[in-house]
């Protein structure tokens, strides 16, 4: 009689699954630690955040020390200019190490090619209203069917999710 494998936790997250493609980008450019590019508000503070973002780190020939660029625009370019040292100590915290030892700023304009476009806006996550009465109504009637109550649970808070996601891209 065979026994069948089963995975030890279950089911995985998704930052999980996406870590290796995360990762692999992010070091296509150069930042082998994700979290500069992820946290990068909290790194560089907020008045830099909403100015500018790291695009590029590059290595030189001898390997110490690395450049990070970041993108700007024009009309922001001498205000960071002026604060590349602080801001490369942050980082350097951030790393545990003097990893980075240049910045170096490219500036774009606000419109333009593709990649150049700067939009420097972190956007905070808005609070989702709660259901209406007639989705919390439909998604108890999409789960109904099932008997287990944990996983109905479940799924109605997911259908109730999707149906106030779907309403509220529709308006």
């Amino acid at each position: 009689m065979a026994t069948r494998q089963t995975g030890r936790r279950g089911f995985k997250r998704t930052s999980a699954l996406l870590q290796p493609s995360i990762r692999r980008v992010s070091e296509s450019r150069g930042f082998a630690q994700t979290r500069l590019l992820t946290h990068w508000p909290e790194i560089a503070g907020e008045a830099i955040a909403a100015v500018a973002r790291p695009i590029d780190i590059s290595y030189g020939r001898q390997g110490m020390g690395a450049t990070l660029t970041l993108l700007t625009t024009g009309a922001q370019a001498p205000m960071l200019e002026m604060q590349k040292e602080g801001l490369r100590e942050k980082i350097n915290a951030v790393y545990g190490y003097n990893a980075i030892a240049r910045i170096r700023l490219t500036q774009t304009a606000p419109v333009g090619f593709a990649d150049g476009q700067a939009d420097f806006t972190h956007k905070r996550r808005t609070a989702t209203p709660p259901p209406t009465p007639e989705t919390l109504a439909r998604a108890g009637a999409i789960v109904a069917p099932v008997t287990d109550d944990s996983l109905r649970a479940a799924l109605e808070r997911l259908a109730q999710n999707v149906l106030t996601r779907s309403t509220k891209d529709k308006g």
